[in-house]
C-alpha cells in the first residue's frame, strides 16, 4: 500500500469508530449501573437508523430534515429505552442475570418484527447530508467530508461523557453505583430514576450512533445482531464500565478492519493471503487475544480475586420416586409415538429431542459448571461438519462417521476451553463468543473443504435408517442416552465437585480440588455432548450450513436453558420442548412470528421467573398437598 492509501484507510478506521463507540459507550454505561446485558441493545441502533431515514422524509428534507431527524430520532430512541427501563426491565432487577438477558433478547424480537411491519423488508438507503455532501483531496485521493465529520463527533461525545460523568452530581452518583450499587442505595441514592437516567442515556447514545449512519449504510433488518456483537467485543476488549476503553477498542477495532479491507489479497513468500476474508471474524480474533492475556480489557480493573465464586445455588437432589416414574411414561409415550403419528410430526419430533440434548449439554456447564457461554453452538456445528465430511469427502460409513463426529466437537471443546476456564464472568462469556466467531468464519470461508456459505449436502443415513421411524428411535436412543449420562455425572464425584468448584473456587482449591482441570474437563464433556446432537442434527436434515455453528444458533441454546430454568435437571428438556414447539407453530402460522415468540417468552420471563421446570415443580407440590424442600430444584 502507498502512503496515501494508508493514510486514507486509517481515516476509514477513524470515522467507522464514531458510532461504534457510541454504541459500545451506551452498553458499557447500563451494564455498569444497572448489571444488565442488554442483548437489545442493537436494535436500539437499529431503531435510530429507520427513525432518521422516517424523520428526513417527514421533515421535508434539506438540512433540517437531516440533522433535525438525527437529533429527534436520538431522543426517541432515549424515551424508548426509559420506558423499556420502568415497564419491563424495573419487574426482573432481583431476578438471576442471565433471566434479564433472556428478557432483552426477547425484546429484540418483538423490535425487529416492529421494524419489519412498519418499514419493510427492502433496505432503506439514505441522504447525503446536506453540507457534508462533497469531498475534499487528501494526499491525492477524494475522502467524504462527512466522514471527516464522524471522526470529529466521537471525541466530543467522549469529552461530553466524561464531563457529565465527572463534574455533575448526577455522574458522581452514577459513578457510586458503578463501583458499589448496594452502597448507593443505602446512602439514599435513588436508584430507580438512576437506572432509568441511565438507561435513557445509553439509548440515547445507540440510536445516536445508529442514526448518524444514515449516509453510510442502508437501514436493514439485520443490523441489530452484527452491531450487538461488535459492541460487545468493544465493551470487552476495552474493559467493563470503562469508557476511555470502549473508545480506545473501537479505535483499535475500526482500525484493523479498515486496513484488512484496504489490503484485499496480498502475496507473501509465494503464498496468497486474503486480508480482506478476515474482515468477518478479525474483531474476535482481537478479543481472544486480549482477554487471554489481558482478561479484564485493555483499560478495566483486574478484581480483587481473580477467580469470584458464584452465586451459592440450592442442591441439585435425586429425582423423587413419583419423578422417576413419569420420566419413565414420558419415555414410554415416546416409544409409542410412531404408532400414532407419522410425517412431519416425527420429524419435529427428532428436531426437539436433538435440542434437548444441545440444551442440557449447554446446562452442564452454566448451571453445575457456573461457566456461560455464548458460543457453545460452535461444538453442535463441529459434531455436525465432523460427521458430514467424514460422510461425504472420507467414504466413512455413516454409523461410524456418528461416532467420530462428536469427537470433533470434543477436541475443539479441548482447545477452545483450556483458554476459556482460566476467565470467569462475561469475561468467559464472550471469549466462549469469540472462538464461536473464529469456528464459524473458517467454515463459511473455506469454500474447497466446507462448502462455504452453501454448506454440504447429500448427507443421508443409511440404507436401514431412511425411514423416518427408524431415524426417530435413533433419535430417541442416542439423545436419551446423552442426556442420562450428563445428568448421571452431576451425581457423581465429578459432579458433586464440579459444581463445589463453581460454588467456592478457594475452599474447592484449599481441600485439594484442582477446580481448573475439573472445568476444563467439564467444558470438553459439554462438548462432546453437543456434538452428538450435531451430527444426529447433520443426519436428520440431510445437509448442513454454516447457520449450525452461528450466533443465533447459541442464542437459540441459551433462551432454551433459561427458560426451562438453570437450577433444574428437566429445566433444560422442558425449555427446549417449549421454544422449538412454539418457533415451529408460530414461524408456520403466523407472519410476524418473532414478536409473537417475543412476547410469549417475556410473558413466560415474568410469570415464571424460577423457569418452567421451577413452575411445574412448584405446581406438582401444590397438587399433591406436600412441602418442597427449600430451593430444592429437579
Amino acid at each position: 500500500m502507498t502512503a496515501s492509501a494508508i493514510l486514507i484507510q486509517f481515516l476509514n478506521g477513524l470515522a467507522s469508530a464514531s458510532s461504534l463507540f457510541m454504541v459500545a459507550a451506551g452498553l458499557s454505561l447500563i451494564f455498569g449501573v444497572t448489571r444488565i446485558v442488554n442483548f437489545a441493545h442493537g436494535s436500539l441502533y437499529m431503531l435510530g437508523l429507520y427513525l432518521s431515514y422516517s424523520l428526513f422524509e417527514l421533515l421535508g428534507g434539506g438540512p433540517l430534515g437531516f440533522w433535525g431527524g438525527v437529533i429527534a430520532a436520538a431522543l426517541i430512541v432515549a424515551v424508548f429505552g426509559a420506558l423499556v427501563e420502568v415497564l419491563l426491565l424495573r419487574r426482573i432487577y432481583h431476578a438471576p442475570e442471565l433471566l434479564q438477558l433472556l428478557a432483552t433478547f426477547a425484546l429484540g424480537l418483538i423490535v425487529k418484527d416492529v421494524a419489519l411491519w412498519v418499514w419493510g423488508p427492502e433496505d432503506l438507503l439514505g441522504p447525503r447530508a446536506p453540507g457534508l455532501a462533497g469531498a475534499v483531496e487528501i494526499a491525492g485521493r477524494r475522502f467524504p467530508e462527512y466522514d471527516l465529520f464522524l471522526i470529529a463527533i466521537g471525541p466530543l461525545v467522549l469529552g461530553a461523557l466524561w464531563l457529565l460523568l465527572t463534574r455533575t452530581r448526577w455522574g458522581t452518583l452514577v459513578r457510586a453505583a458503578t463501583e458499589d450499587r448496594e452502597m448507593a442505595g443505602a446512602l439514599g441514592v435513588n436508584q430507580r430514576w438512576l437506572f432509568t437516567g441511565v438507561f435513557a442515556l445509553g439509548s440515547l447514545l445507540a440510536g445516536l450512533g445508529g442514526a448518524l449512519q444514515l449516509p453510510r449504510e442502508p437501514a436493514q433488518l439485520f443490523l441489530d445482531l452484527s452491531v450487538i456483537s461488535d459492541a460487545f467485543v468493544v465493551v470487552v476488549v476495552g474493559g467493563l464500565g470503562s469508557i476511555g476503553g470502549a473508545f480506545l477498542a473501537a479505535l483499535l477495532i475500526a482500525e484493523i478492519k479498515s486496513f484488512c479491507i484496504g489490503l484485499g489479497d496480498v502475496t507473501l513468500f509465494g503464498a496468497v493471503f486474503s486480508f480482506s476474508k478476515l474482515t468477518l471474524v478479525v474483531e474476535f480474533i482481537v478479543m481472544a487475544v486480549v482477554l487471554v492475556l489481558r482478561p479484564w480489557g485493555l483499560l478495566g480493573r483486574a478484581p480483587a480475586v481473580a477467580r469470584s465464586s458464584g452465586a451459592v445455588e440450592p442442591p441439585l437432589v435425586l429425582p423423587s420416586p413419583k419423578l422417576r416414574l413419569a420420566g419413565l411414561a414420558m419415555l414410554a409415550a415416546l416409544v409409542l409415538l410412531p404408532a400414532v403419528f407419522s410425517g412431519y410430526t416425527l420429524i419435529l419430533m427428532i428436531d426437539i429431542m436433538i435440542f434437548a440434548l444441545f440444551s442440557v449439554s449447554l446446562f452442564f456447564i452454566m448451571g453445575p459448571g457456573g461457566m456461560h457461554s455464548f458460543g457453545h453452538a460452535a461444538y453442535f456445528g463441529l459434531g455436525a461438519y465432523g460427521a458430514g465430511l467424514l460422510a461425504l469427502k472420507g467414504g466413512v460409513p455413516m454409523e461410524l462417521a456418528l461416532a467420530l463426529g462428536p469427537l470433533c466437537a470434543a477436541i475443539g471443546a479441548l482447545a477452545f476451553g483450556w483458554f476459556c476456564v482460566r476467565l470467569s464472568g462475561v469475561y468467559l462469556a464472550m471469549l466462549t463468543l469469540a472462538f464461536s466467531q473464529i469456528a464459524w468464519s473458517i467454515v463459511f470461508q473455506w469454500d474447497a473443504f466446507t462448502g462455504g456459505s452453501n454448506g454440504l449436502v447429500g448427507i443421508w443415513p443409511a440404507a436401514w435408517l431412511a425411514s423416518k421411524e427408524a431415524y426417530y428411535y435413533l433419535a430417541l436412543s442416542g439423545c436419551g442416552l446423552g442426556v442420562f449420562a450428563l445428568w448421571r455425572i452431576l451425581y457423581s464425584p465429578f459432579g458433586y465437585a464440579l459444581r463445589a468448584g463453581r460454588d467456592s473456587p478457594l475452599r474447592a482449591d484449599a481441600i485439594g480440588i484442582d477446580v481448573r482441570t475439573l472445568q476444563w474437563a467439564g467444558f470438553t464433556l459439554a462438548g462432546l455432548a453437543a456434538g452428538l446432537a450435531g451430527a444426529l442434527y447433520a443426519f436428520s436434515k440431510g445437509s448442513i450450513s454454516p447457520e449450525t455453528l452461528s450466533v443465533p444458533r447459541s442464542v437459540d441454546g441459551l433462551v432454551m436453558v433459561l427458560l426451562g430454568g438453570i437450577q433444574s435437571l428437566t429445566g433444560p428438556v422442558w425449555g427446549a420442548i417449549v421454544f422449538t414447539w412454539l418457533q415451529d407453530v408460530v414461524a408456520r402460522e403466523i407472519d410476524y412470528w418473532r414478536a409473537v415468540l417475543g412476547a410469549i417468552i417475556l410473558l413466560l420471563v415474568l410469570a415464571f421467573p424460577g423457569g418452567l421446570a421451577g413452575a411445574l415443580g412448584r405446581l406438582a407440590t401444590r397438587l399433591s398437598g406436600g412441602k418442597a424442600a427449600p430451593g430444592a430444584a429437579t
